[in-house]
């Protein structure tokens, strides 16, 4: 993959017409300075994508870890009331229904 895709017209006139714009918007004195900065900045932007590139690949060739199991916590322990004794409760016999009585005569 071509990293200057977006370049891959640019021939020697144009990159020598960007660089006397850049001179005269900068300045002779500046330039040196310009160049360095531009160059630091690149160089700090690989070295930040290689160490994500290192922490990923890193990341993928290591086993994923056991998830450590969670104690639950103790249930507690509820007082209930005993219920005063009280009568026997005495099941209820269901009440026969009522039959019609129809007339046949």
């Amino acid at each position: 993959m071509d990293t200057l895709a977006f370049l891959q017209n640019i021939n020697g006139p144009e990159i020598l017409l960007i660089f006397l714009i850049v001179l005269l918007l900068f300045g002779a004195k500046r330039l040196p300075e310009l160049f360095k900065s531009f160059g630091k900045s690149i160089r700090e932007f690989k070295k930040a994508t290689s160490e994500i590139e290192d922490d990923i690949r890193t990341a993928m060739d290591e086993e994923p870890a056991k998830p450590k199991p969670t104690p639950t916590p103790a249930a507690k322990q509820v007082e209930t009331e005993t219920p005063e004794p009280s009568a026997p409760e005495v099941p209820e016999t269901p009440e026969t229904p009522e039959v019609e009585k129809s007339d046949k005569a």
